[in-house]
């Protein structure tokens, strides 16, 4: 009975309630033979002995079929089983390349938080002076500010370098035009050099006469 609970399968059921049956006629089947071999075999006994006879070789057949199909399920069971077993092992290893995957990027995410980016080395000017400059970015979050002060940094660097090529032009103009001078001035030394030696003449001239 306690067997008979356990198992849920109607094939198996089926094997169980057949295998009972041809039980019981075996040993109705033995009980008629034993009143036959005491001589009391009569035309009804032996008849009954035909009938138990033909029912058990039914039920013993039916028996071996349900036994060849159960040995057939359980073996479309086992293959079942096998599959399934494949494809659980095929989803334990993508699931371990999943977590394997998970840590690598949880590791580069690590690494990129704390690398030491170049922009955090910028001299950019204190949050606080930020702000108050651009006030719009006072509800914005660390990303979008730091974004925008890099670009406020580059502005502001974009405008000193325009000064500071103004001014060299002003340097390079204020150079030429000092050369310029020097030049002019050397000329003109030159010219009074000349001047002067051509005047020696006359101021002798001027020295001989009484």
């Amino acid at each position: 009975m306690a067997i008979e609970k356990s198992i849920t399968d109607p094939s198996l059921a089926a094997v169980l309630q057949i295998s009972d049956q041809a039980r019981d006629q075996a040993h109705a089947l033995l009980q008629l033979a034993d009143r036959a071999s005491d001589g009391r075999a009569t035309a009804d006994v032996q008849a009954e002995i035909a009938k138990q006879q033909k029912q058990l070789f039914t039920n013993i057949s039916h028996l071996r079929g349900l036994h060849r199909n159960a040995c057939l399920s359980a073996r479309d069971t086992k293959a079942q089983t096998a599959e399934a077993r494949q494809e659980v092992d095929r989803l334990h290893l993508q699931l371990q390349n999943l977590y394997y995957e998970q840590r690598h990027l949880q590791g580069e995410i690590t690494g990129c938080e704390s690398y030491d980016h170049k922009y955090q080395q910028l001299p950019l000017i204190p949050v606080e002076e930020f702000l108050a400059l651009r006030p719009e970015y006072v509800d914005s979050n660390d990303d979008e500010r730091m974004f925008a002060r890099i670009e406020h940094e580059r502005e502001e660097r974009e405008i000193l370098e325009q000064r500071r090529q103004e001014l060299l032009k002003r340097k390079q103009k204020l150079i030429n035009d000092n050369k310029r001078r020097k030049d002019d001035l050397a000329n003109l030394d030159q010219d009074l050099e000349k001047f002067i030696d051509a005047a020696k003449p006359i101021l002798e001239l001027f020295e001989k006469a009484p």
